[in-house]
């Protein structure tokens, strides 16, 4: 199976290691895995920003990029559910360009929604011997609907012991530019998140989208919480080295 993978602006710049954890859990699924150059920015930050010229820019040079590819997979639900659900407006003048636009939006999914839904991933051979407790992202569980995917793809893995968070669906407050704009209400949501993460005794703090990860890990640093924030494909890719290991 042929997949390109969108690694999204935080991906490219701050988690290349998450991209990269992407690529190597997929191959070895078994998927041929390919990263086209011309990819850039979904055009999310300016959309929510009010810019829609400066987001329909580089959105068209993302549905260029990707114009060849099979599936598209991206470890943030947050650029695929614009994607999905934003760009038909985005490129509603443009009959073209909107009928390319939903044509990669049938193509895109979210990392833990291909890994079940596509690959049809149901136990992993990798371990993970860890206490672990998963927060769901607002953009992939209410725009992409990404509720049972990323609890069956933790469930798959060994000796993985997953803990409920409390109050899972809250917000974790960054919200792209809100955290920027509204700081004060946004740091008041994320230490709630983080209250509850501390709730539950976990070593880990696994999620589907990097930007949420980022402010709940910034966040955890500052109050000195040792929890560590990873994304769901890094554990999975931490979990297959640890079988490499163990074959060894």
């Amino acid at each position: 199976m042929r997949v390109s993978l969108f690694s999204t602006c935080l991906g490219d710049h701050l988690y290349p290691e998450v991209a990269m954890s992407v690529v190597r859990v997929l191959r070895r699924q078994g998927c041929d895995v390919d990263h086209p150059a011309g990819q850039t920015c979904c055009g999310q930050p300016a959309w929510n920003s009010g810019y829609p010229a400066e987001a329909r820019k580089v959105a068209t040079q993302l549905v260029r990029a990707f114009a060849d590819s099979e599936h598209v997979v991206s470890p943030s639900g947050s650029c695929c559910g614009m994607i999905r659900h934003c760009y038909e407006a985005l490129f509603e003048d443009d009959p073209g360009l909107r009928r390319e636009a939903e044509s990669l939006a049938s193509r895109v999914y979210e990392f833990s929604q291909f890994m079940i839904q596509v690959l049809g991933v149901g136990r992993l051979t990798e371990t993970f011997p860890h206490r672990v407790t998963y927060h769901p992202s607002c953009h992939g569980a209410r725009l992409l609907g990404i509720k049972d995917e990323p609890l069956a793809l933790l469930a798959a893995i060994g000796d993985l012991e997953l803990v409920p968070l409390p109050r899972a669906e809250d917000c974790c407050g960054f919200g792209g530019t809100f955290a920027v704009k509204l700081a004060p209400i946004s740091i008041a949501i994320v230490d709630e998140k983080i209250a509850h993460v501390r709730e539950t005794d976990a070593h880990y703090l696994v999620g589907t989208d990097l930007g949420c990860l980022m402010n709940i890990a910034g966040r955890m640093q500052v109050l000195g919480v040792r929890v560590e924030a990873v994304h769901i494909a890094e554990l999975v890719d931490r979990a297959l080295a640890n079988d490499a290991g163990h074959a060894a």
